[in-house]
C-alpha cells in the first residue's frame, strides 16, 4: 500500500448528507468517516437512553445510512463513524436492519463498547478539571461519563475486516488516523507517525469547515459554491504525508488559509495536542500548495501518549425559561427597553427565583453590549434566565407573552420555551481503569 484516500462525510451530529454520498460516488475513497458526537450530544443521548433502552444514538443515523451504504458497499468503502453516541449495541443492531431492508448483504459491521465509565465515576472520588470540587459533588445529577478512547479498539476492528465501524466517545481525530496507522501498519507507539495521523484526523473531522465553509467571510474572504460545499479528502502517503482536497467541480475551497485555520481549531497549545493516542505537536506543520484546491501537510510530531483518559460527564444543571417579542418603528429602542425592564420587575414581584438571567435587544445589544452607536428600525427583546424548576422557568416566557397587552405599545411575534439543562464537566481516569470491546454483527 503506497497510498490511501479518506473522506469526511460529516463535522456535526446535524451536519448534511449529500457532501458524503458525493464523496463516495466521485472521491475515489477507501475510508469514510463520520464525526457526529459534541461533548453534549452524548450527555443528550445518554439521556434518550434512559428512557427507551434502544434509544441514544444518533438521531440521523437512519437517513444517513440509508443514503451511503448502498455505495459504500457497492464500491468497497469501509465506514467510521460515532454515531453510536451513547448506546452503540442499539446503533449497529438498527444499521443492520437497515442494510436487511436496503436489500445489502455480506456486510459487517462491528461496534465498539467500553467507554462508558459512569459506576467508576460514581464509585471513586474524582476532581472536576473545570472547579477542582469532587465528581461526587455533583451527586444524583450525572446522567452520563464518558471516556475518550483512542484508535486501538478501531484498528481492532479493521483487522477483523469490518465494513462499518460504530463507536461511542472516541476522540474525534481516532475516527480517521485509525485507517492509516492499519493500512501502514505503523506501530502505535511509533509517536512521530501518530502526530502525523493525527494532524490529518484532526483536518477532517470537522468536514466542511476546512473546505470554506467555516472561512467565508464575504467581501474579505469569498467563498463560491457554498450551497454545494463539497467535504474533503485526505491523500495519504506511506511517509504519512498528506494533501487535502475535494471532489472536483464540488463548492467551496482548499487553500492554506482555509486550511491554517482548521489546524488551530480547538487547539489550546499547538506543541501539545492531548488524545488518547499520541500528546501531538503541530507547531512544525507546514501545510504547501499542491495545485488547485490541494494542500500538502507535513512536519507534524509527537510525543508517548498520556497515561490518563479524559472522561466527560453529563449532569442536570436546572432549566432554563426564554421568552421573546419584536418592536419596530418610531421608538423601537426604548419600547424595547421598557419591556424588558417591566419583565424584570414582574419576576421580581411574583418570586421567580433565577441563578442568571439575560435581559437583550437583539439586533441592538445582544452580541456587543454597549458599543452600538446607531438606533436599528427593528428590535427583539430577548429574556433567558437559569431556573432551579421548570415551573419557574415557564414564568419567564409567560411575562414576555403578557407583554401583548399589559406592556409597550406594538409588540408582536412572542415565542416562549422551557428546556432542561445538560451542563458537561471533565475529569481523568487512569487508562488501566477503561476496558474497550469489539463486538460484530453480519447481514
Amino acid at each position: 500500500m503506497t497510498s490511501i484516500r479518506i473522506g469526511s462525510g460529516a463535522g456535526y451530529s446535524g451536519d448534511r448528507i449529500d457532501p458524503a454520498v458525493e464523496l463516495a460516488e466521485h472521491g475515489d475513497i477507501r475510508y469514510l468517516g463520520f464525526e457526529c458526537l459534541a461533548e453534549r450530544t452524548i450527555a443528550l443521548a445518554q439521556l434518550a437512553r434512559l428512557t427507551d433502552p434502544d434509544a441514544g444514538y444518533d438521531p440521523l443515523l437512519d437517513a444517513r445510512f440509508r443514503a451511503v451504504l448502498p455505495v459504500c458497499h457497492r464500491r468497497g468503502i469501509t465506514v467510521i463513524t460515532n454515531m453510536g453516541a451513547a448506546n452503540p449495541a442499539a446503533a449497529a443492531r438498527r444499521t443492520r436492519e437497515i442494510a436487511r431492508e436496503l436489500g445489502l448483504s455480506g456486510l459487517k459491521i462491528a461496534y465498539i463498547a467500553g467507554d462508558d465509565v459512569l459506576a467508576r465515576v460514581r464509585d471513586d472520588e474524582f476532581e472536576l478539571m473545570e472547579t477542582g470540587a469532587p465528581a461526587s459533588s455533583l451527586g444524583d445529577r450525572i446522567i452520563s461519563a464518558n471516556a475518550y478512547l483512542g484508535m486501538a479498539p478501531i484498528i481492532e476492528a479493521l483487522r477483523a475486516e469490518a465494513d462499518v465501524i460504530i463507536t461511542g466517545r472516541v476522540a474525534d481525530p481516532a475516527l480517521f488516523a485509525a485507517p492509516i496507522v492499519h493500512e501502514f501498519g505503523w506501530p502505535t507507539d511509533d509517536w512521530r507517525r501518530m502526530g502525523q495521523a493525527t494532524v490529518v484526523g484532526h483536518l477532517l473531522e470537522c468536514a466542511g469547515q476546512i473546505t470554506g465553509g467555516y472561512f467565508a467571510d464575504p467581501g474579505y474572504k469569498d467563498v463560491a459554491g457554498l450551497a454545494r460545499l463539497g467535504y474533503p479528502l485526505a491523500e495519504v502517503d506511506a511517509d504519512g504525508s498528506a494533501v487535502i482536497t475535494k471532489v472536483a467541480g464540488s463548492g467551496g475551497c482548499v487553500t492554506p488559509a482555509t486550511c491554517s485555520e482548521q489546524l488551530l481549531y480547538e487547539i489550546h497549545d499547538p506543541a501539545r495536542y492531548l488524545t488518547p493516542d499520541v500528546i501531538a505537536d503541530f507547531s512544525q506543520v507546514r501545510l504547501e500548495p499542491d495545485g488547485p484546491d490541494r494542500v500538502r501537510v507535513v512536519g507534524a510530531g509527537g510525543r508517548a501518549r498520556p497515561e490518563r483518559l479524559k472522561v466527560s460527564i453529563g449532569y442536570r444543571d436546572g432549566f432554563i425559561g426564554e421568552g421573546q417579542i419584536s418592536y419596530g418603528g418610531a421608538g423601537a429602542v426604548e419600547r424595547g427597553r421598557l419591556a424588558l425592564d417591566i419583565v424584570r420587575e414582574r419576576l421580581a414581584l411574583t418570586g421567580v427565583a433565577c441563578d442568571e438571567i439575560r435581559a437583550e435587544l437583539i439586533g441592538l445589544n445582544a452580541l456587543f453590549e454597549g458599543q452600538a452607536d446607531q438606533y436599528p428600525p427593528e428590535v427583539r427583546a430577548r429574556v433567558a434566565g437559569r431556573t432551579a424548576s421548570a415551573q419557574a422557568a415557564a414564568c419567564i416566557g409567560n411575562e414576555i407573552e403578557a407583554l401583548y397587552t399589559n406592556g409597550p405599545a406594538g409588540g408582536g411575534g412572542s415565542q416562549k420555551s422551557v428546556r432542561e439543562v445538560i451542563a458537561v464537566a471533565s475529569t481523568l481516569l487512569a487508562r488501566s481503569a477503561v476496558s474497550p470491546a469489539v463486538h460484530c454483527l453480519e447481514v
